[in-house]
């Protein structure tokens, strides 16, 4: 036989398993994940220009490319979710969030082979951001054109 609730039963149950959340908490876990992954990278930055004599663009490009890396190996070690569910926005703002959510579905999906697995479901996330990221680059592009074709810059 089939229980039926009313709407304050469920309204009490929906509160009751509904996990609750503090602003100022989560901020506070997003401004100390953030900062460490901004002090982690000013360490590379400046370790790149003090002891491998980078000059400030080569530092900026290894410290990205670093910060990718261990992006990367954090998320197949599962550790980097654990990290954005601390951290929220300040683990998936950045940089590192962004190769994240390229690297999680790639790993995810590894099974289903190189093609219709990791292939299909790398951009899963990061697609949009791209095509989007790409297509804003291109129209902004078109609109500097045409101000200097036009002697307006």
């Amino acid at each position: 036989m089939k229980v039926r609730q009313n709407d304050e039963e469920y309204n009490k149950y929906v509160e009751i398993v509904t996990p609750k959340h503090s602003c100022a908490k989560n901020c506070i876990h997003a401004f100390l994940v953030g900062g460490a992954i901004c002090i982690i990278g000013q360490g590379i930055h400046d370790i790149a220009v003090n002891y491998f004599n980078c000059n400030e663009e080569d530092a900026g490009s290894w410290t990205s490319i670093i910060l990718v890396l261990i992006s990367v190996i954090l998320t197949g070690l599962n550790l980097y979710k654990k990290l954005a569910k601390y951290g929220g926005a300040g683990a998936l703002v950045p940089i590192t969030g962004f190769a994240n959510s390229v690297a999680a579905p790639t790993i995810e999906y590894q099974k289903e082979g190189e093609v219709f697995g990791k292939g299909v479901k790398v951009f899963t996330i990061a697609g949009p951001v791209i095509l989007f990221g790409i297509f804003t680059s291109w129209v902004l592009g078109l609109i500097y054109w045409i101000l200097l074709t036009t002697n307006i810059l």
